[in-house]
């Protein structure tokens, strides 16, 4: 009886944080005002979050249950993730001479050749970005390609996790739930690799140390997030279709041309801009770049921000629903 009360006085104490979380995400975006923007296309951006951050509250409480049980597990088991995660990356590469070293060699040669062609082979070759700043076009690739290389590993990996440790899966004791983040944080190992590696790069043509790159971390945070909420759908998805692997390769070779990395958003303008905005990941890749060259604080970007986070906690939803409906049947299957 003490048990029950217990859960129940937690649940109305996380309702409660959390819808006046919302509330207040709601207020700020009601009372923010860009006296550049257009005044109708601001108004119709706030009806927009307003309406879904109202469906998100009105679903967390009808379906509390169902989603908070897996930040719970993931809470509550998160000294075995991080073991397993150094685990898994020191056991990939076991059966190889050269070992952890594969794990860096072909994003390094990817970029090394972007070097050889773009400040070598056409040496005039640089990029304009926002303020009018100019910075070398590799510098400027590689600053897209970092945050890239990491969401590509950690989906297809967190995507093929349950496949991967299907053992592990039959286990009835075992909490499978943590099994997609635990492939995530091994491939953020690499990504703090490639991070350091940008960061050289940064300083060897000269540029200063400021307050600005801290920045990194906080979209390093939100490409970690993101992608372990489509990961929680993708991973249960796998294990009825496993054409999905197939298709998510896919997705990631357009998503590369897509996505603004190779090629510079401001080449195009009005809604077709717009389009390619929507991508969440351009937010992060856009985030990168602003940290290294155009010095600005990532809540100045109210709107973009504001529209990552309410498409990252509405497909961390759907995933956890889909997961919990799902996994009851992943030992049958595997």
């Amino acid at each position: 009886m003490k048990k029950t009360s217990r859960m129940a006085k937690s649940k109305r104490i996380t309702i409660t944080i959390v819808l006046l979380c919302l509330f207040v995400m709601a207020v700020l975006i009601v009372c923010h005002t860009n006296p550049l923007a257009n005044p109708k296309e601001e108004f119709v951006k706030k009806v927009i979050a307003c309406a879904l951050i109202l469906i998100g509250s009105v679903a967390f409480v009808a379906l509390y249950d169902k989603i908070i049980t897996l930040p719970i597990e993931l809470y509550q088991n998160r000294r075995l993730i991080f073991k397993l995660a150094k685990n898994d990356f020191k056991t990939r590469y076991a059966g190889s001479y050269m070992g952890m070293v594969w794990a860096f060699v072909q994003p390094v040669v990817t970029i090394v050749l972007y070097y050889f062609v773009f400040e070598v082979v056409f040496t005039s070759r640089a990029q304009l970005v926002s303020g009018g700043i100019e910075t070398p076009y590799v510098l400027w690739l590689t600053a897209g390609l970092v945050p890239w290389f990491f969401f590509s590993e950690a989906l297809n990996n967190g995507t093929n996790a349950l496949l991967e440790y299907n053992y592990l899966v039959k286990k009835v004791v075992f909490k499978i739930s943590i099994l997609p983040i635990i492939k995530i944080i091994a491939a953020s190992f690499i990504h703090c690799f490639f991070v350091c590696f940008m960061l050289v790069m940064y300083f060897i043509y000269g540029n200063p140390v400021d307050l600005y790159l801290l920045q990194i971390i906080y979209y390093s945070i939100c490409m970690f997030v993101f992608v372990l909420a489509l990961c929680y759908s993708t991973c249960a998805i796998v294990v009825f279709f496993r054409d999905l692997s197939q298709i998510i390769n896919i997705v990631l070779q357009v998503g590369m041309w897509a996505t603004p990395i190779l090629w510079n958003i401001n080449t195009f303008q009005g809604s077709i801009q717009m389009v390619f905005k929507l991508n969440p990941i351009y937010y992060i890749v856009n985030g990168y770049r602003s940290a290294l060259f155009e010095k600005t604080w990532f809540w100045q970007d109210f709107y973009s921000t504001m529209y990552f986070w309410i498409v990252t906690i509405a497909i961390f939803g759907i995933g956890a629903l889909i997961f919990k409906k799902l996994k009851v049947h992943f030992a049958d299957v595997l």
